[in-house]
């Protein structure tokens, strides 16, 4: 049901997505949904992954802290449907970012170091979530997503890392 990501669909990178119907789906569905991302975002090392990253046009983003020591996952793992940033911190931080959309291109990006988030669960039930650092960063990068927009309009001094397999 859940298509991989294919090069005539990097335009839905460029688009705001639809807003996630919950009455098209069943939890079933969903599920399988949020598995697929999950495993795609895993698959590809990244710490999360818009819906469309894998082609698809509907505002839902999964996301988890990678683990410090290197391999692996931390925390909580997030799939947040319909999210809309309400608050932003004034205080902002340049760090590095990559984007599994770009691969091998990095760069210093500015975002707030905490910020609010409405959104919906799996069940469509609203939730808010406050979060800082590294999460919220992450939280940022994917509702950019959602919105059409990549990093790379943000970020500055972007450079190139060929990773070997």
């Amino acid at each position: 049901m859940w298509t991989v990501f294919q090069e005539e669909e990097k335009k839905l990178l460029r688009k705001k997505l639809a807003k996630f119907d919950f009455s098209k789906y069943s939890l079933e569905e969903i599920e399988s949904l949020i598995e697929h991302m999950r495993e795609m975002m895993v698959k590809h090392n990244g710490v999360g992954l818009s819906a469309n990253q894998i082609g698809l046009d509907m505002q839902v983003f999964v996301a988890q802290l990678p683990h410090p020591k290197g391999k692996g996952y931390i925390g909580a793992f997030y799939a947040i449907f319909n999210p809309k940033i309400t608050t932003r911190s004034l205080k902002k931080t340049n760090d590095e970012e990559g984007c599994l959309s770009v691969p091998g291109i990095y760069g210093a990006t500015k975002r707030s170091d905490a910020i609010t988030l409405k959104g919906q669960d799996k069940y469509g039930t609203p939730l808010v979530m406050k979060v800082q650092g590294f999460l919220a960063r992450i939280f940022q990068h994917e509702v950019d997503h959602l919105n059409g927009r990549l990093f790379i309009e943000k970020a500055r001094d972007l450079f190139r890392v060929d990773h070997e397999e």
